[in-house]
């Protein structure tokens, strides 16, 4: 066997070897607190569903991960937005004469909005649910209240006022993730950041960004918020 084969062997053998760690690296389940860092308030929701058993709770969300993490959401187009801002003000202001309805109307509308965002069919929810989370840990809760409560469909004598206002709660906190999905609120926050930085030359732009993101769904939800109290 000639040098310059051998040496051809070995190249190959080292491209391999890369190769299979890179593999092995992106695949690996991600430890603890990767899995914190990634679910934010659903990694506390699972290791409370499992009865405060951590290992099992994140071998659950390294399972979905695994099933879900290479998912890559889809664009959704001008007139899509718009028609989706629309169905939600339309079941924002339909909470003020009836509530339960509004709340099976916005379950709708995020399992439709998420399918178009590339996530699987609402149709099997469970599965919708674990996609969005691995990709909006942080968002996924409001969903949850709201396809609860529409599920339950509360009415006559248990649609108490406090009843109202949970419905009402779970609302506001779903559109954290309607915000998320449809890009409005990665549209506000990169136009609250070019106003800081107008406002304070030199600044940089990227530290505006963080300190301006520490409730970044102040104003949207405190709008809905608003409006939903209409009429109570």
């Amino acid at each position: 066997m000639s040098t310059g084969v051998i040496i051809a062997l070995i190249v190959v053998g080292v491209v391999v070897v890369a190769a299979a760690g890179i593999f092995a690296a992106r695949t690996k389940s991600p430890g603890g607190h990767g899995l914190k860092r990634r679910f934010g308030p659903e990694y506390d929701r699972a290791v409370a569903r499992h009865d405060g058993d951590t290992k099992a709770a994140e071998q659950e969300l390294a399972e979905r991960v695994k099933q879900h993490g290479s998912l890559r959401e889809q664009p959704l187009e001008p007139a899509a937005r718009e028609r989706y801002l629309t169905r939600w003000a339309e079941a924002q202001e339909r909470f003020v004469e009836s509530p339960a309805d509004a709340v099976v109307e916005a379950d709708q509308l995020l399992a439709d909005l998420a399918k178009d965002r590339g996530f699987p069919d609402g149709a099997g929810y469970d599965e919708q649910f674990a996609a969005l989370s691995v990709h909006h840990g942080p968002h996924v809760h409001g969903y949850h209240r709201v396809h609860h409560a529409a599920q339950s469909r509360p009415g006559g004598a248990e649609e108490s006022r406090a009843g109202t206002e949970e419905l009402r709660t779970a609302m506001v906190e779903a559109r954290a993730l309607f915000d998320v999905l449809l890009g409005t609120e990665r549209a506000e926050r990169t136009e609250r950041t070019e106003r800081t930085a107008r406002r304070t030359p030199g600044t940089d732009t990227d530290t505006a960004a963080a300190a301006d993101t520490a409730e970044p769904h102040k104003q949207s939800r405190g709008g809905l918020k608003g409006r939903l109290a209409k009429g109570n």
